[in-house]
């Protein structure tokens, strides 16, 4: 049985439905408070559920038991409840939860971590960073997986790109390289970890098929559409100065990778295809599913 935690998520919930569809037996941790709609389809695809929390350690041994494998995406930088934040939740909590997984006997620990060019200092990375090691040397058979900005967050509305509407925010200059990844490939590439040899106490730097800039999306989104797209700059130095005057934990860290998005994320692919081959999702491809249900 393969546990989920951060199940309600956009990747962890994205990852449960692929493992199920494989076949794979999903437990996916959830907790009161969340999304009864998220909860209900994890249900309705043959997913198991957990009750278990971050902050509690004692549920999270309940929820290791009689587990061959532990993913975890968990985060409280994008969604919350009471009582989660940064320390609570990204780092003691994923310190605990594997700490849990090795007193449970956990076979296998997948770890969804940032790409090593992530290094603007924020709260989340610099958690990201201490449970990466915490893992690392735990005695687990780890693999930590560092992947690139996600297309399904970072080419989205929720940052500016307006896709409906053919506007575009860019950040920095457009000109940095990006290796945007599809959520549905970090799936496929957990699901690939689970089971080759090759991920055995691996770090991997996953990324997408091809580094594109940000104005090779916005060409890629308007030869799809057809449109011509109106694009905002957001310069670097607006980007720096947000992060610099952060107030808080959360707004810190997203500055943070704010300022890393715009510097871009190139991450070399040849060596981990060749490793674990899969066909993976361009961002003409991604342009065309989301033009398409807009």
């Amino acid at each position: 049985m393969n546990l989920v935690v951060g199940a309600t998520g956009f990747l962890g919930s994205t990852i449960c439905l692929d493992l199920a569809a494989r076949g794979k037996p999903v437990t996916a941790m959830v907790r009161g408070g969340d999304d009864e709609a998220k909860v209900g389809r994890l249900r309705a695809a043959g997913v198991e559920l957990i009750e278990g929390d971050l902050k509690d350690p004692a549920s999270l041994e309940r929820a290791c038991q009689g587990m061959s494998a532990v993913i975890s995406t968990a985060s409280a930088s994008l969604s919350r409840q009471a009582g989660d934040d940064i320390t609570s939740v990204d780092l003691d909590g994923q310190r605990s939860l594997i700490d849990a997984a090795k007193a449970a006997g956990v076979a296998k620990f997948v770890y969804i971590s940032f790409s090593s060019n992530m290094t603007t200092d924020g709260p989340v990375t610099a958690a990201k960073r201490v449970v990466e090691q915490h893992l690392i040397e735990s005695g687990l058979d780890y693999t930590v997986l560092r992947c690139g900005f996600l297309m399904e967050i970072m080419v989205a509305p929720i940052v500016g790109f307006d896709y409906a509407n053919a506007k575009a925010v860019v950040y920095g200059s457009g000109e940095n390289a990006l290796s945007l990844l599809s959520m549905d490939d970090v799936a496929k590439m957990v699901a690939a970890c689970l089971d080759s040899p090759d991920a055995s106490n691996a770090v991997v730097e996953f990324g997408g098929p091809a580094a594109v800039t940000l104005h090779e999306v916005v060409a890629a989104f308007e030869e799809v559409s057809g449109r011509p797209f109106e694009m905002q700059h957001v310069p670097e130095e607006a980007l720096v100065a947000a992060w610099e005057g952060s107030a808080d934990a959360v707004s810190k860290s997203i500055n943070a990778l704010m300022v890393d998005f715009a510097r871009g994320d190139a991450i070399e692919m040849g060596a981990t295809l060749a490793t674990f081959p899969m066909e993976m999702t361009s961002v003409r491809d991604y342009a065309a599913k989301v033009l398409a249900n807009p």
